[in-house]
């Protein structure tokens, strides 16, 4: 399996993922702390790489994430304005 990236960051949701936890005043670890009690496996270290761009981010997380904060996936996926 060949996996692309544009060789800077191996995601495109990160920094809305990073606006949007700040916006809420919350951390790393307490936004991991919230998405295990829904059931996902988020760490601190999870949500640091998914920001900082090095790690990769399955569909199934950007919704996780999507739902959490209650925007869309095309506003995580920078395809809309609309949260």
């Amino acid at each position: 399996m060949k996996i692309y990236w544009n060789g800077e960051s191996k995601n495109i949701i990160g920094n809305k993922v990073k606006t949007l936890r700040k916006s809420q005043g919350i951390s790393q670890k307490t936004l991991a702390a919230r998405l295990q009690t829904e059931g996902f496996e988020f760490t601190d270290l999870t949500i640091l790489r998914i920001e900082q761009g090095k790690r990769f981010v399955p569909d199934y997380e950007i919704v996780a994430l999507a739902n959490y904060f209650h925007v869309t996936t095309d506003f995580l996926l920078g395809m809309s304005n609309v949260k």
